[in-house]
């Protein structure tokens, strides 16, 4: 009868066949991602910004500020791929002054019911490059304002209150970049 090499178990210096560690690998990143993927999906929205964060009013306005029109506002939503809702500020902005910008901060007041401010965020201003095939947004600096020019710009909040108003935000140019 033919004897087959099989380890003896009883015999612990019996050969043993190397095990291969690449399956425990493989199995870790899998478990690893599939970890990640839930915490990414599960997390929770940010809470909202207490009005008391770098105090309960907005931000002074630049002192070019002066020089700039914000108009033709509108607001929009929409759902991502995750169930998370953003929202959208578009509009457009002049710079009647002399000075080409390559930079402008912004400061958004979201109101209560009450007339507080229950959200406030600051943020850059980001230009609309192109409409189709969708919007396609780029800082100031890639595409510098002029003066007397007019740009159309978004504003993207992930989050906001549900204590908000349903009023059009206060929007404070609160910084500006020139060349």
């Amino acid at each position: 009868m033919p004897k087959f090499d099989q380890p003896d178990w009883t015999n612990p210096g019996s050969r043993k066949e190397p095990r291969s560690i690449f399956p425990w690998v493989i199995a870790g990143v899998v478990v690893a991602l599939i970890i990640i993927s839930l915490l990414l999906v599960s997390r929770q929205p940010p809470p909202p910004t207490p009005p008391s964060s770098g105090g309960a009013a907005l931000a002074p306005a630049a002192s070019y500020a002066a020089n700039l029109a914000i108009s033709n506002l509108h607001m929009s939503e929409a759902s991502t791929i995750s169930g998370a809702k953003q929202t959208y500020i578009d509009g457009n902005i002049t710079n009647s002054g002399a000075a080409t910008l390559t930079g402008i901060t912004v400061q958004v007041a979201f109101h209560d019911f009450t007339g507080k401010i229950g959200q406030k965020s600051t943020m850059p201003l980001v230009l609309i490059r192109t409409h189709e095939p969708s919007i396609d947004i780029q800082p100031v600096s890639a595409n510098p304002i002029g003066p007397g020019q007019t740009r159309e710009f978004r504003l993207i909040f992930d989050h906001v209150t549900g204590e908000w108003n349903q009023q059009y935000p206060e929007i404070r140019v609160i910084a500006v970049q020139t060349k």
